[in-house]
């Protein structure tokens, strides 16, 4: 649960946008870490109650709010449109002046959503079951914004999964040595030099026209798929801050990096973490048996394990620059917070890359004409 309070003004927050009936409540809400999100209980004109989330938006990391809710304007209204009437997609609800956002008096941005009743999420994958679902959530999503209307979509957070970038970034980390750090954790910096040549691989695909862009999600954990609470079908996907342009493949390995994987990514013995192959397989199958099946190329399946390698990589090296940085990215616990990381992404390549046969047997049925 979110610890950040309910604001002293929220109720006047909550004015600016076109809400029908009268506030009765509202309390922190869900688990995430960079938004405040806040589940707002109202009682609607009909008598009936009515609840909503409201996020405030962390413009430190979001810096460009029109950029970021013109994408979630578009795709939303576009899911919702294919879904029909029926649908549980997340809905924005505007503001009074039309707009996706608002404005507060103390120049924060809000955003509100209809709340989707009847679902959860999970914070990990349990079980295949809930892989499968996952996988076919992100697998549809895709197929759905194939066609979206419009130009192509604006970049939230530039080279977001962009490897060459992060592997630059973190050659400097390394020159610059901020935190005076590098000596310590000389292994580490060696093995992710080792790697180097992985940063451009689907790059230099894309570069050949061999693999395509498309609107992607880019956060694909399973704690992004609104279960339902009955069926435990996916009845939407969420958070849409990083939806932008990207490679199918980019969606597929962070899904496989956080689903796929034996343990949690700060788990103090790296020795604990390795790759599942029986949640890479229902992974598989449950992306492929998505309406994407239909859109990826014999080279895009080909190159699903890879993906799970490559953002297990890309996720080792940030954490190994924000360590040389001296921590100043990501949220840490204790001291050596963002080395812990390191070194489970670190292992999870390692597992990946012993597992390669094993995973090119798995995807073979789906790769061969």
């Amino acid at each position: 649960m979110s610890s950040t309070p309910v604001p002293a003004n929220f109720t006047a927050t909550l004015e600016l946008f076109s809400l029908p009936g009268n506030y009765v409540s509202a309390e922190p809400y869900g688990s995430g870490h960079i938004n405040d999100t806040y589940v707002v209980n109202y009682l609607g004109t009909n008598g009936q109650a009515k609840r909503y989330v409201a996020q405030r938006i962390n413009t430190n990391v979001f810096r460009n709010v029109t950029a970021l809710m013109d994408n979630v304007r578009r795709v939303t209204a576009h899911l919702n449109q294919k879904a029909g009437a029926q649908s549980r997609e997340l809905t924005l609800i505007p503001a009074t002046d039309g707009a996706p956002a608002a404005i507060d008096g103390e120049g924060r941005w809000w955003r509100l959503y209809d709340f989707i009743e009847g679902a959860h999420t999970v914070d990990r994958v349990t079980n295949e079951a809930e892989a499968r679902e996952a996988a076919c959530a992100f697998g549809n999503f895709q197929a759905q914004l194939a066609d979206l209307p419009g130009d192509r979509l604006q970049e939230t957070i530039p080279n977001f999964h962009h490897t060459r970038s992060r592997f630059e970034n973190f050659r400097r980390a390394v020159a610059d040595n901020k935190a005076g750090r590098a000596a310590s954790v000389q292994a580490d910096i060696e093995f992710a030099f080792s790697r180097e040549a992985d940063a451009d691989v689907l790059l230099t695909l894309l570069a050949k026209g061999e693999v395509s862009e498309r609107v992607t999600h880019n956060d694909t954990k399973i704690n992004n798929v609104m279960l339902d609470n009955t069926t435990k079908r996916s009845v939407a996907v969420i958070d849409l801050d990083t939806v932008m342009p990207g490679l199918p493949l980019y969606d597929f390995g962070e899904m496989m990096r956080t689903s796929a994987s034996s343990t949690f990514e700060d788990d103090a013995e790296a020795g604990n973490m390795h790759v599942e192959l029986p949640l890479f397989k229902v992974l598989v199958e449950g992306y492929l048996s998505s309406a994407v099946g239909d859109v990826l190329n014999a080279t895009e399946r080909a190159h699903l394990g890879f993906a799970g390698k490559l953002m297990s990589y890309e996720n080792g090296l940030r954490f190994l620059t924000d360590y040389l940085e001296g921590d100043t990215y990501y949220k840490i616990k204790y001291p050596e917070h963002n080395l812990v990381r390191t070194r489970t992404q670190f292992a999870l390549v390692r597992s990946i890359e012993a597992n390669t046969d094993a995973m090119s047997r798995i995807l073979e049925p789906f790769v061969s004409p």
